[in-house]
């Protein structure tokens, strides 16, 4: 999924831990989220696919294109686990271009997935997280190494003919949008995005500014920066940035609110 918009909410609670020993290649992360109120929630894409509990299914979030809104009640717990971008394909046993932005993963898994939802409705926040480790564990998943090489490069390649991993263009691009439900520019779009959004704080606090900060991202001007983020969040970067400013204040509790926002305020996240 993708990123909270309001990572200081009051009553909201985000919380991540690594991935098991052994899982490392396929799992970023594991996640609790506490919603604390009854609201729209927002998921900005990151890229990555992840696998939640909210207490009632087991569904599969993606979040490549654009952003993602989910309603959530109050007092909503969910749990999850990250599957690394680039290997949601493997893991999941599909291509990613198939999947809609939610899906029950008993769609995907049948009687497996059916199975881990009942553990899953017995069982604490801690335990439901071991129990979606051991279930992606069980898949035995290879994900594509030259993909995974593929989206590290991007992370810091300033453009995507930077990338080079062996094969031609047109069969990594293939690759990609098998296994990541987009081509290398989109996701370079979308990986230079959630590098802005790590850059929230430090503009809300006047350190820096949006027009260092296009610059500083590779883009040609900050009206660049300004489209693409329209797009990818449906908001202004001024606009993402006012809401920082606003959880910054002393009164507000410094507690993460992302529902994998990571990317479900995964940016809103």
């Amino acid at each position: 999924m993708g990123v909270p918009l309001r990572p200081l909410a009051a009553r909201s609670v985000y919380r991540e831990v690594a991935p098991p020993a052994g899982l490392e290649a396929v799992l970023a992360c594991g996640w609790h989220g506490d919603t604390g109120w009854a609201r729209p929630l927002r998921v900005l894409p990151d890229g990555c696919a992840d696998l939640v509990w909210d207490g009632d299914a087991l569904t599969v979030v993606v979040t490549v294109g654009a952003p993602l809104r989910l309603w959530v009640p109050a007092a909503a717990s969910r749990v999850g686990v990250r599957l690394r971008c680039g290997a949601a394909a493997a893991v999941l046993g599909t291509s990613m271009p198939e999947l809609p932005a939610v899906t029950r993963l008993s769609d995907l898994w049948g009687a497996d997935a059916q199975l881990a939802e009942e553990q899953l409705s017995s069982s604490g926040p801690e335990a439901q997280r071991r129990i979606l480790e051991s279930l992606v564990a069980r898949r035995s998943a290879t994900p594509d190494r030259r993909v995974l090489a593929a989206v590290h490069a991007l992370g810091t390649a300033g453009r995507t003919s930077e990338v080079a991993v062996g094969i031609s263009e047109r069969a990594l691009r293939r690759h990609f949008v098998h296994a990541v439900g987009a081509g290398p520019k989109q996701l370079h779009r979308v990986r230079r995005f959630q590098r802005f959004l790590r850059l929230l704080e430090p503009l809300a606090a006047g350190r820096t500014s949006l027009a260092g900060v296009a610059a500083d991202l590779g883009y040609a001007d900050q009206s660049h920066l300004g489209r693409e983020y329209r797009r990818l969040s449906g908001s202004s970067p001024a606009a993402l940035v006012r809401v920082a400013e606003k959880f910054q204040t002393p009164s507000r509790p410094a507690h993460h609110d992302r529902t994998h926002v990571p990317s479900h305020d995964r940016g809103a996240r």
